[in-house]
């Protein structure tokens, strides 16, 4: 088995294919004949990890034939926001710092290599949670990121 075929196997087999997220809505941006046309989607999920806490994302999402058979790469082209919800509940494991950087969202935006992938950081010192999401390649990653704070606020019932 050559290096390629191993990479796309490994990738497929360790990679969740999505995680979870609700699509709010979707604009057009390109009319395409044959297939779904060229869109941004926004998509909420929560973090699983922090009740009452939700994140927006927009992203593009390729259309045309091979978009609507699921076949296209998406853009890198992503922006977040974060927002507090209800009363925050940070777990111990937060607080304490053990999970920086920990994957809390992740689509697949190309068939094989490409995902979207947002990460959690907690900063101590101001009280606030930080998600990172960015796109990357097995093969040569992509420097395209956004980047949302939520501080932590007391929540009056």
């Amino acid at each position: 088995m050559t290096i390629k075929a191993w990479l796309l196997v490994t990738s497929v087999i360790l990679t969740p294919f999505t995680t979870h997220a609700e699509v709010v809505g979707s604009v057009d941006t390109v009319f395409k004949v044959f297939g779904p046309d060229h869109k941004i989607l926004v998509e909420a999920f929560d973090d699983p990890d922090v009740k009452n806490v939700t994140c927006y994302i927009s992203r593009a999402k390729t259309g045309g034939i091979k978009g609507g058979l699921g076949l296209a790469e998406d853009t890198s082209d992503a922006a977040i926001s974060c927002q507090q919800v209800g009363p925050v509940e940070l777990s111990e494991k937060i607080t304490s710092n053990k999970t920086q950087g920990e994957v809390v969202f992740r689509k697949r935006t190309s068939l094989i290599f490409k995902k979207l992938q947002v990460v959690r950081f907690y900063d101590q010192k101001r009280n606030a949670l930080v998600y990172l999401s960015y796109s990357d390649k097995v093969v040569d990653g992509s420097p395209k990121n956004a980047l949302s704070a939520v501080p932590i606020m007391p929540w009056k019932q």
